[in-house]
């Protein structure tokens, strides 16, 4: 398994609130109308998928649905997840070919920065690589305190 799989793996209640959300949200409609496009949206949107991505995402699905004369919401549902599996892609194993390497994460406040952060290094620290962690959020309180209790549990 590569180091994104494993960190993929790692990642999945984000994953679950995001495909939790795009279940429930197609068990409410039993047709296919600009509701269901605009609660869509608003669950992409907050979901932190982006809204570049989004709109690129709801355009795909418009295209279909006319194309294809599609009424069932399940089948937007199948093309949706058919489109996201295509956009994210397998996960390529993580190279680190000098040393040292440095990993910049960022992202918006909320998405699992922090914990993804604790996953790699637990996970590079098993590789018997040497980990420094350092937290560059300004903003948010109690952020560094945050990461250095991953860093604990990974044993960095």
């Amino acid at each position: 398994m590569g180091f994104f799989e494993k960190l993929k793996a790692g990642l999945s209640k984000t994953k679950k609130a995001l495909f939790g959300g795009i279940e429930d949200l197609f068990k409410r409609f039993r047709r296919v109308d600009e509701d269901l496009f605009d609660e869509l949206e608003e669950l992409l949107i907050t979901s932190d998928v982006g809204v570049e991505t989004t709109e690129e995402l709801l355009d795909k699905l418009r295209e279909k649905v006319k194309e294809e004369k599609i009424k069932e919401p399940e089948e937007i549902k199948k093309i949706l997840y058919a489109e996201l599996r295509a956009m994210i892609g397998e996960g390529d194993e993580l190279h680190l070919t000098t040393t040292p390497s440095v990993i910049l994460v960022i992202g918006v406040n909320g998405v699992g920065k922090t914990t993804s952060i604790g996953k790699m290094a637990a996970e590079l620290k098993s590789q018997k690589k040497k980990v420094i962690v350092a937290a560059a959020d300004t903003f948010r309180a109690a952020a560094a305190e945050q990461l250095a209790v991953w860093c604990d549990r990974a044993g960095v």
